[in-house]
């Protein structure tokens, strides 16, 4: 069974830094893409970014270029999304999840079928 478990996460002021984890377990999580998606309230969820198998990544989102980064650390089986000059439009649930490939589009949800259990992040003065 496919298992992520997300850590990371909270509350920050504007401009500030959050680094948020995702650890699989039952898996090796560098055979799967892994997409971070974020959900806010009374909106769809959306793609940010996500980590190929090989390394590659994607930009879902335009909103984050620049400001996010995904990393995958192999010992650990875990991957990181790495959030900087964080703005209050980045505040939702995070979720991270595990899938075959990043898609063709801006990170479609029905294309990952693990996911982890989400994290909050706020971003606000």
């Amino acid at each position: 069974q496919l298992q992520l478990g997300q850590a990371g996460g909270g509350l920050v002021q504007p401009g500030g830094s959050l680094r948020l984890s995702c650890a699989a377990s039952g898996f090796e999580i560098n055979l799967h893409a892994i997409g971070w998606f974020r959900q806010a309230p009374g909106k769809e969820r959306e793609g940010v970014l996500c980590l190929l198998s090989s390394g590659g990544t994607t930009d879902w989102s335009d909103s984050v270029k620049g400001r996010f980064t995904i990393s995958r650390d192999d010992a650990k089986n875990t991957v990181y999304l790495q959030m900087n000059s964080l703005k209050p439009e980045d505040t939702g649930i995070y979720y991270c999840a595990a899938g075959w490939g990043c898609g063709w589009g801006k990170g479609d949800p029905a294309d990952f079928a693990s996911w982890g259990q989400g994290t909050q992040v706020t971003v606000s003065s």
